[in-house]
């Protein structure tokens, strides 16, 4: 079932290695500043990653981290959910943001990367080695890591993607991390839960990546 899912989302993320531009998950953005000083005492979840974290093409509020805080305050979870996503981020732009992150000190850190980097085509050496850094420096800093796995369509070739999505698990194996095989199981390949453009969850969607979030958050969680 998971395979399936993981097929019918890379039919969708149509993306071309010879046009980098048609490759991206979202057309890239202004890097966002870091966000203002909370006085919020709150332990900090961090949701680091691309469009898919930023909520590309949903209102305010919709977007999976801010779902995630709403569920956590229903269910008394005394955490502050800050989101740290960038539309078009590379795993080389989360380097470069890195420090942003740092400044905050979360408790927990969702990373989510990676995606552009493979719909570019871009060796997966590299983009496990930028996954790495991200990494320890997360959790050198005192952070737990939670690692969100990606796809990729079925046109950049199966020996590609498959070593694509080992990049991932070998990553949570070598690190040690609690992971998401897959952030949008049973959202990706339904259209009901996807955006028009076929690569973003709609609101529905969303809510069901935040429950999946929350699914694995959870045993990391103290009320």
């Amino acid at each position: 079932m998971k395979t399936l899912c993981f097929l019918a989302l890379a039919v969708l993320l149509c993306g071309c290695k010879d046009n980098p531009k048609a490759a991206e998950v979202a057309p890239k953005v202004a890097p966002q500043t870091v966000p203002p000083p909370t006085t919020d005492p709150r332990p900090e979840i961090a949701c680091f990653g691309d469009s898919l974290t930023a909520g590309f093409g949903l209102e305010t509020g919709q977007s999976y981290p801010d779902v995630l805080q709403a569920e956590l305050d229903r269910q008394g979870y005394r955490y502050r959910v800050v989101n740290f996503g960038v539309s078009g981020d590379t795993t080389q732009d989360g380097l470069a943001r890195l420090p942003m992150v740092l400044v905050d000190k979360p408790r927990i850190v969702v990373l989510e990367l990676g995606a552009n980097d493979g719909l570019r085509g871009q060796p997966v050496e590299a983009i496990k080695q930028n996954l790495a850094q991200l990494i320890e420096g997360l959790q050198g800093s005192g952070a737990k890591v939670v690692l969100a796995g990606m796809t990729l369509p079925p046109n950049y070739g199966p020996a590609y993607i498959e070593k694509f999505r080992a990049a991932y698990t070998d990553l949570s194996k070598r690190y040690n991390l609690v992971s998401i095989p897959f952030l949008l199981q049973g959202v990706g390949g339904n259209n009901s839960l996807m955006q028009r453009d076929g690569l973003h969850p709609n609101a529905e969607g969303a809510r069901i990546v935040a429950a999946t979030v929350l699914k694995t958050l959870t045993p990391l969680l103290k009320k």
